[in-house]
């Protein structure tokens, strides 16, 4: 029999590798890595050539390496990285606020949705089963229950216009973030293919 490679010695394949990459660039994304901090890891799981220094590259990410060792061979390890609070909150009450109005703003914003398909649903069976001519009058009720979600969740305008506002700009910093990640693996593959 064969003499079987320390686990710690086993050879990454690119594909291993580009698994990888796309998991610490989802890091990056999230905020959890500065520039400079995913520029080093994104390069040490480049030059990695087996699994124990790419494990290196992950110390500290929730999740760990994305990658296992089952039966003496290397499986990807599938991983959902969770978003993070907007970066730049400078005390744990400001960040606390934010991320209750985050939270506030998504079950707003989800249950505005379920009412106007409720509304939606209702007109048409009033409209169409029933044959009522006023069936028009639900959507002038939008005004109300559109509102009590808000009253019942403390939720203003001012709440409203900054939650639309961090939304954005979480977006924008995530798109870049990712176009930087994408641009940074490209480059690495790059480089790989000219050594």
């Amino acid at each position: 029999m064969a003499n079987q490679p320390d686990e710690h010695d086993l050879r990454l394949s690119d594909d291993e590798r580009l698994h990888a990459l796309n998991v610490i660039s989802e890091h990056f994304a999230a905020g959890r890595l500065d520039t400079d901090e995913f520029y080093e890891r994104s390069g040490e799981i480049a030059a990695a050539r087996a699994l124990d220094p790419l494990r290196n590259a992950f110390r500290g990410l929730p999740g760990g390496a994305p990658l296992e060792v089952v039966d003496n061979r290397i499986r990807k390890v599938s991983t959902e990285i969770a978003e993070t609070t907007p970066v730049g909150a400078s005390s744990r009450s400001a960040e606390t606020e934010l991320s209750s109005l985050l939270r506030r703003g998504n079950l707003v914003e989800s249950l505005d949705w379920v009412i106007i398909g409720i509304t939606l649903v209702t007109f048409l069976v009033l409209n169409n089963v029933f044959d009522w001519d006023h069936a028009w009058l639900v959507w002038p009720s939008l005004i109300v229950t559109l509102g009590l979600p808000r009253l019942i969740f403390n939720y203003s305008d001012s709440d409203e216009e900054l939650y639309e506002e961090l939304k954005e700009s979480e977006n924008e910093e995530r798109k870049k973030r990712l176009k930087q990640a994408a641009d940074r693996i490209k480059q690495l593959e790059s480089n790989d293919r000219d050594t």
